[in-house]
């Protein structure tokens, strides 16, 4: 194991109690703590300042989101393990720290033993998902990522735009193609995203169940 005091992190989250908690707690173990965000700009800024080893990071925070602060921290190529602390278990939520292949996802109500677990794993490059997820909730949304990559570029772009809760004719017109061929893509993707119960609104929900991971296409 790295030593602690080695062991660079950034904290983040809006709720001070919930911010001081985790710093105390941290501190008390002999993390070194090199900044505090109380919002998702704060925490980007310490990340790109420090290139932390560890960012703890909560995902609805102001001026920007957990998530989002960890899609640009990447785009600027930070070595930086990221690790999502949040109340949300929704699987939106894991479909979206999957497709940004966030190193770990615990929960708030989890206890610091497993915090430092999670630490430990995502060190060794492992990628840790709180225990208190079930199981069958992390496969199944594995797979549907699987799925949605097996879509052709056209797939993609249909797919986002039905997200935008945009009607086959709209996106017709603004790809400037027929509605028929819309609906024959939308089909396709029906086909192989193996979605059942093919009816009018079938695409519209499994969507909306996945529009975090489709941002991310």
């Amino acid at each position: 194991m790295v030593d602690k005091k080695n062991i660079s992190t950034v904290i983040a989250d809006d709720h001070p109690m919930i911010l001081k908690g985790l710093n105390d707690e941290l501190t008390a173990n002999n993390y070194n703590i090199v900044g505090q965000a109380a919002n998702g700009m704060q925490a980007l800024e310490l990340i790109l300042t420090h290139n932390p080893i560890i960012a703890l990071l909560d995902i609805d925070m102001p001026l920007l989101t957990g998530f989002e602060v960890i899609k640009m921290a990447k785009q600027k190529e930070v070595d930086t393990k990221f690790i999502i602390l949040s109340y949300h278990k929704e699987n939106e939520y894991i479909s979206q720290a999957k497709a940004l292949q966030i190193n770990g996802y615990l929960l708030k109500e989890d206890s610091f033993s497993e915090i430092e677990e999670c630490i430990e794993c995502v060190l060794k490059n492992e990628v840790y998902f709180s225990r208190s997820f079930v199981p069958a909730s992390l496969v199944s949304v594995s797979e549907d990522l699987k799925k949605i990559k097996h879509l052709t570029s056209s797939e993609k772009t249909i797919l986002k735009l039905v997200a935008q809760q945009m009607s086959s004719s709209e996106i017709a017109e603004t790809l400037f193609i027929s509605i028929r061929t819309v609906e024959k893509h939308r089909s396709n993707i029906i086909t192989k995203l193996e979605i059942e119960n093919n009816t009018a609104n079938t695409l519209t929900n499994w969507v909306y169940l996945h529009k975090n991971a489709i941002k991310e296409l």
